[in-house]
C-alpha cells in the first residue's frame, strides 16, 4: 500500500490554496488548488533548463544570473552545481512561503541552495526585476525563467509579463552580448520561438529525456 500524503502546510492564495505535502522521506509536492505544481521527483526539465542555460555561460569566470521562479530549489541547485564560484545567481520569488520551504523541509532535496554564498534571494516579481534590469544594459549573462506557467497558445503576444514582445526586449536588454535566456514551457511554442528571433535572439528548442511526459526548453542568445 502506497504511503499517503501528509501535508506540512498550507497557505491561502489568490489562486487558491497553495500546499507542501511530504509522502515518506524525500517525495515532495507543491499544489495550489488541488493542482499539482511541482513534483520533487519529476523535475528533469528543471534541470535540464540549468544545464543548458549554464553550459552556455561555463566560459565566463563569474557569470550574473538570473534566476526567476524558486520552487522546490532543485533548478537552483542544478545551477550552483554548474557554474563557477565567482559566480552570482539572483534569485527572484514571488511568494515568501516558497523561500521559507526551501531553507526548510525542502533543504534536504536541494542541498541547502540558498544558503551558498554565491545566491542573493529577492521577493518580488521577476517581470518588474528584468525591466529594472534593462535600464542597466548587459546586466545578467543569464536569465532563467521557472515559473509555473511557460509559454502558450494563450499567452498575450504583445503584453504577457514574462513572454510577450515588450518582456523580451526588455530580457534581451538585460542579457550582455552572448548571454542566454532560458525559458521552461509545458511544451514547445513555436509563436513563442518567432517572438524571441524578432526580439533579437538566436533560439533553439529542446525537449529533455524520452518517453513520458516531455516538457521543453526554449533558449535564446544575445549574439549581439
Amino acid at each position: 500500500m502506497a504511503t499517503a500524503w501528509e501535508t506540512l502546510e498550507r497557505i491561502e492564495t489568490q489562486a487558491g490554496p497553495l500546499e507542501l505535502r511530504r509522502r515518506g522521506e524525500n517525495d515532495f509536492l507543491i499544489t495550489v488548488a488541488g493542482r499539482v505544481l511541482m513534483n520533487s521527483h519529476a523535475n528533469r526539465s528543471e534541470l535540464a533548463l540549468a544545464d543548458l542555460a549554464c553550459t552556455a555561460l561555463a566560459h565566463l569566470p563569474e557569470p550574473r544570473v538570473l534566476l526567476g521562479g524558486l520552487g522546490m530549489g532543485c533548478t537552483l541547485r542544478a545551477a550552483l552545481d554548474r557554474l563557477p564560484a565567482g559566480a552570482r545567481v539572483e534569485v527572484v520569488e514571488l511568494n515568501p512561503h516558497v523561500a521559507h520551504w526551501c531553507r526548510g523541509p525542502l533543504a534536504e532535496i536541494n542541498a541547502d541552495a540558498l544558503a551558498d554564498t554565491r545566491v542573493r534571494l529577492r521577493l518580488g516579481d521577476v517581470a518588474a526585476a528584468i525591466k529594472q534590469a534593462a535600464q542597466a544594459p548587459g546586466a545578467y549573462d543569464g536569465i532563467l525563467l521557472d515559473l509555473y506557467e511557460g509559454p502558450h497558445s494563450g499567452s498575450h503576444a504583445q503584453n504577457d509579463p514574462f513572454y510577450g514582445r515588450r518582456a523580451l526586449a526588455h530580457s534581451r536588454a538585460a542579457l550582455a552580448v552572448g548571454g542566454v535566456l532560458a525559458v521552461w514551457a509545458e511544451a514547445p511554442d513555436r509563436d513563442f520561438e518567432d517572438r524571441m528571433r524578432a526580439a533579437g535572439l538566436k533560439t533553439q528548442t529542446h525537449r529533455p529525456g524520452k518517453g513520458g511526459l516531455r516538457h521543453a526548453i526554449h533558449l535564446g542568445l544575445r549574439e549581439t
